[in-house]
Order: C-alpha cells, then structure tokens, then sequence
C-alpha cells in the first residue's frame, strides 16, 4: 500500500516513515526543504535502508496543491505537519500557529478531495484541542479528560498552539461530513517524548526537556505537570488508526497520570546522579507567580496551570487501537540518552 506521511521529517513524523517502512508499506513523505540536509538526513538513511520503499516531496502547508503530486495512488494520508513551539516562543500566534495548522489541514484535505486513491485520513491532533488551561479539565465529567470534549476557552492570544489545534481538528471533522469515500481519525497525543531521531527537530516537547536538560531549572522544578506520551506510541497509533477498519473518532495517547517537572528530574538523576544541572527540589508556588513572566508566561497561564493535575482517560487507545503504553520512565531515560547523544556530536 502506498502512504503519505505529511511532515515526515519532525519529530513524530520521521519515527512514523520509519514503522510503515518496517511494517512493509511504501512512503511518500512530504517535507519543506528537501535540500535541509541536517532535517532530511534520517529520512535519507531510512531511503538507504529500504531501497526504493520511501519517496521525498517538497511541500509548503500554505500553498494550494502543494500536497497533489506526493499523494498520487496513496490509500492513507497522515498529516502530521504542523508546528509546535512553547507558549514563549510563539511571536505571532495567527503567523506562527494557527495559518499553518488550519490552512495546512485545509490545504491537505483539498489534495485529498481530489485524489480519489484516498480512502483515510489520520490527523495528527493533541490532547490540547480537548482543553485550553488544565483548569478547564476540573468541568469534565469527574474531573478526567476524555475525548468527548473540545477546546472552547483558547484563543489565538491565549494557548495559541492549543486554538490553532482545535480550530484545524475541527474543520477537517466539517469536511469528512462532507462527503462518504474518505473518513478521518484523530490521534490527539499528549506532550510528546522519546528519542529524537533528527538534531534539527524544533518541537516544543524538545525545547521544554532541553530547558529541564541544559540546568534552567537547576534551583528548583516548578510545580507544572504534564501529559505525556512516548514518540513510539504515538507513531504506532497512527499506524493503528489506518490499519482497524472499525477505528473512529478520536484518540487519547497518553499516559493516564501526568509526570510533573520534579519527577522527571527525579527519574533521570536515578540514572545520572552526576548531572548537576537537574533540579532536586520543587519550587514553591510564589516564586513562579512572581518570575514567571520574565520567563514568557502570563499570569493567566500561571493560574491556569500551576499545581494543576488530572488524570486521563486512555481507555479507547487501548481497546481499540492496542496501544500498551511504555513506562514513563523508559520514555524519558531514552529522550535525555538520545539528547545526550545528540550533544556529543
């Protein structure tokens, strides 16, 4: 079977082209810039391991048609493209985020619509288009996240990321209803984790462990708690979401309890006692109230994340799509081995 993988350098996106290459498929992956040696190189080494299974595409999610030539004769299309960068990162929340997730998405599903091969889409989502702020999780049912809500308190100011998510979610779901021969399915992973394939990586789930890695946190882990999923799981769920024909609707990739900044800390300095640069205490609430927008975030984002924790709801991965979730701890040994690694070169 012929694939598209959208994205097929970044982050998930290259750990993705590599399992449907094991798995036997052939893969068209889409990337901005085949000439980006240091992006591409992962992909070019897969080419070299499975000769003449892995096509490379250049494509910009902002132009229309961008995506036609690469998904010629292909049966699933995986659009995974979309930036990811961190609340401090983001300059222009509309330039930065929310073009590229919902006029890509937009654009992707155009190409669909005239590619009649296409018989499934899975998008690449997060568990923030089910949320704004972690506060909004204390109004679901039980206080538990599930994929029965959507994200209504995120705007392009506030959670640009989160917004720009939800809004592209929700108009490929208005475009599947649409019509009868393609249907999508939504992987809406956690923060994602695991080893990086490619140095040139710019996710955001990179840059925040860099901080914890590189000793910005050193004096004390600040109390903020995340969900997570590992990058394996993540690209095994895709691979899932297209193979089970009863496969609907969305899915949660995640771990069903949040790992907190401290804990993180707590595990990898359990292997590496001698990194210094790991935090071994947790910072009181005051002190991030009052620095934290020095360091990017509003207060807005403080109250509506600090010392905030919920438990997930995973179930529907694992009855449906058969992910058995790797510890926690495997997760991040491997992300801070393969950072380590990385570093070294």
């Amino acid at each position: 079977m012929d694939v598209l993988v959208t994205g097929g350098s970044g982050f998930v996106g290259c750990h993705l082209v590599g399992r449907l290459l094991e798995r036997g498929y052939r893969v068209r992956a889409t990337v901005r810039s085949v000439a980006n040696r240091a992006k591409v190189a992962p992909l070019t080494a897969l080419q070299d391991r499975f000769p003449g299974r892995l096509e490379l595409f250049e494509a910009d999610l902002l132009v229309d048609g961008a995506f036609d030539e690469a998904m010629k004769g292909c049966e699933v299309v995986f659009h995974v493209a979309s930036p990811f960068f961190m609340p401090e990162r983001i300059k222009d929340g509309q330039r930065d985020m929310v073009e590229p997730a919902l006029v890509g998405t937009r654009n992707v599903i155009a190409g669909i619509e005239r590619t009649p091969s296409v018989r499934r889409l899975v998008l690449t989502s997060t568990v923030g288009a089910m949320f704004g702020d972690y506060a909004d999780v204390r109004d679901m049912e039980g206080q538990v996240l599930s994929e029965a809500y959507f994200n209504t308190s995120s705007t392009v100011e506030n959670n640009p990321y989160h917004y720009a998510k939800t809004v592209a979610e929700q108009a490929a779901w208005e475009a599947e209803k649409g019509q009868s021969r393609w249907r999508m399915v939504a992987v809406n992973p956690g923060l994602v984790l695991g080893p990086s394939l490619t140095p040139a990586s710019e996710s955001g789930s990179l840059f925040l462990l860099e901080e914890l890695f590189k000793g910005y946190f050193f004096y004390g882990a600040p109390d903020f708690s995340f969900t997570t999923a590992d990058v394996r799981d993540v690209a095994d769920a895709h691979i899932a979401a297209a193979e089970k024909p009863d496969a609907h609707g969305r899915y949660i990739v995640a771990a069903e309890r949040m790992t907190s900044f401290h804990e993180m800390a707590r595990i990898i300095r359990a292997r590496y006692p001698r990194d210094l640069r790991l935090p071994r205490t947790r910072l009181p609430h005051w002190p991030v109230r009052i620095l934290g927008p020095a360091f990017g975030l509003t207060q807005d984002y403080i109250r509506g994340h600090l010392g905030i924790r919920f438990r997930v709801d995973n179930g529907r991965s694992v009855r449906e799509l058969g992910i058995s979730y790797r510890p926690v701890e495997e997760t991040l040994l491997d992300h801070y081995a393969a950072w380590r690694q990385q570093r070294s070169r």
